[in-house]
């Protein structure tokens, strides 16, 4: 029997920033934006000691946003995104959040089926260079879904790439 929970909201943004954070008691989120895998580059989604940076189009304003936690990887989403990245994360709490800009809002996860370990990060995004475009807004234009699974640490990888903003977040800085 397979376990799988999707959740759904809509995600502030400020700085086209969300962050991914284990719910231990001493994770506080990326400080900065962390590098990027230097072989291996998925520019928008990066990972950091507790925590994970997500890039939006949206400079400021509401993305649709799915997280998907599931006991098995529950395959990319290739139609329904432009982009898809995937890159490992360690969780020392088996719980995680995702975290607005500055503490405006959290939303609750639910647990992750292994609890403490490796997981898989599947970033998937669509309508980021629509989105960059408009700069600020409170209707919908670009949507996120994350999807997250029991893996060892592997190497990080685009599994699809079609948008300007995903090679601009890829470039060596």
């Amino acid at each position: 029997m397979t376990d799988t929970r999707t959740v759904s909201f809509d995600l502030h943004v400020h700085y086209s920033q969300a962050y991914l954070v284990d719910d231990t008691d001493d994770a506080m989120g990326p400080d900065g934006i962390p590098d990027d895998h230097p072989a291996h580059p998925v520019g928008i989604i990066r990972v950091d000691d507790g925590g994970a940076f997500l890039i939006t189009g949206l400079h400021t304003g509401t993305v649709g946003f799915s997280v998907t936690v599931a006991d098995h990887d529950p395959g990319a989403d290739t139609d329904g995104y432009e982009d898809i990245v995937e890159i490992s994360f360690e969780s020392e709490a088996g719980q995680v959040s995702l975290y607005e800009w500055g503490g405006g809002g959290v939303h609750e996860l639910p647990v992750l089926p292994a609890g403490p370990g490796w997981y898989r990060l599947r970033y998937h995004a669509q309508n980021m260079d629509e989105a960059r475009e408009v700069d600020t807004s409170n209707e919908i234009i670009d949507r996120y879904l994350l999807q997250i699974w029991p893996q060892d640490e592997s190497t990080p990888r685009v599994v699809k790439s079609a948008s300007g903003q995903l090679a601009y977040w890829r470039r060596p800085r």
